[in-house]
């Protein structure tokens, strides 16, 4: 199985998903730095249902929500993710927003961190269900790039 997938073929895949009863969960992110934060979310997310599929914001995506950034590029974020054994697919997208990816994928559960409150969550019309899980706190892809700033300044 491929997990790295375009559009179209998510959207044929899921198709069949749903036919076989197979509850579809979907969360989105950047992903920049992978950190122990990231992989307990996933794994998180992907006991909610059957099939975790990952909207990852496309290098221009990022860069347009977080300046200066990513770190890593589409191409290695999505390689390390599907990496990852709670990843079953990986989509990029280009937009602002994942909210035409999602709909395209109609999950049945929309997943995203604990910094946002389920009814902020982009998508929430689309999928049957949605949820917020808990934040991991000090483990962000932010704090983990301001450390190495700040041990690059102070060696």
């Amino acid at each position: 199985m491929k997990k790295i997938q375009d559009r179209q073929a998510i959207t044929k895949i899921c198709q069949g998903l749903r036919k076989d009863g197979k509850k579809i969960v979907f969360t989105n992110g950047c992903f920049d730095i992978l950190h122990a934060g990231h992989v307990r979310y996933l794994k998180q997310a992907k006991r909610l249902g059957d099939v975790l599929v990952i909207g990852l914001n496309s290098d221009t995506s990022v860069s347009g929500i977080k300046p200066g950034r990513p770190v890593n590029s589409e191409k290695n974020r999505a390689e390390v993710l599907s990496g990852l054994a709670a990843v079953d697919y990986i989509v990029l997208f280009r937009e602002k927003t994942p909210y035409s990816l999602i709909k395209a994928v109609r999950p049945d559960m929309l997943v995203k961190g604990g910094d946002w409150k389920p009814e902020e969550i982009i998508g929430s019309d689309i999928a049957q269900e949605t949820r917020s899980l808990p934040f991991v706190k000090g483990l962000s892809t932010s704090a983990i790039i301001e450390k190495i700033l700040r041990s690059a300044q102070h060696p």
